[in-house]
């Protein structure tokens, strides 16, 4: 069966975005630097950038991250998942959200689901046995880490504070998740960190 893997950047204080995020500012104000070691990292960046996305073969989000990459300064020919072009052998990707656009400017790749255990379902059923990976942004992440659907938590630790943004792990009260460490690569633009999520027996 697929394995359920959370992979997402985040900022040495918690955060995926920075404050201020928009359709026009995706990543919010100083977010870009959390995906340095993707644009402009080492050649140890960029494996496992590869690795991840060879691994994938369904891809869970939330609708506002869809929105951004959905709208006019979004994903391109030339910019898609993984950071590949569009026509890579893009994976299906599954938008939790209770309510479907009509349509979309990036065609029809992008599935609607009203919940998360939908989204997990739905994925594992088209993924063939390979990772159904949780990208963002980070209230489904955490939500999916919350209600036990995830195996794999790989976070990708950027060199910077951001202050403020949108936090991974919310500052209210949350279920408790027990973690093993099983890799960690660290490299000049970010410490790559994968966690086995121990499941309660």
């Amino acid at each position: 069966m697929s394995q359920v893997v959370i992979d997402i950047s985040v900022s040495l204080d918690g955060y995926v975005t920075g404050p201020n995020v928009g359709l026009d500012n995706g990543l919010g104000d100083g977010g870009e630097a959390l995906h340095d070691w993707v644009f402009h990292g080492t050649d140890a960046d960029q494996a496992i950038l590869d690795s991840a996305f060879e691994a994938t073969g369904a891809v869970i989000q939330g609708r506002n991250l869809f929105d951004i990459i959905d709208g006019p300064g979004g994903w391109n020919e030339e910019m898609g998942y993984g950071a590949k072009p569009t026509g890579e052998m893009n994976p299906p990707i599954f938008v939790v959200t209770h309510s479907a656009p009509e349509k979309t400017r990036l065609g029809d790749r992008f599935r609607f689901v009203g919940t998360v255990e939908d989204a997990v379902e739905q994925a594992r059923a088209v993924a063939e046995g390979k990772d159904v990976v949780v990208m963002g942004g980070g209230q489904v992440c955490h939500e999916v880490l919350a209600s036990g659907l995830a195996d794999v938590l790989r976070l990708h630790v950027a060199t910077v504070v951001l202050g403020d943004g949108t936090r991974l792990f919310p500052a209210t009260a949350a279920p408790a998740v027990g973690l093993e460490l099983v890799e960690s690569v660290s490299t000049p633009a970010a410490q790559h960190l994968t966690y086995r999520v121990v499941k309660e027996k």
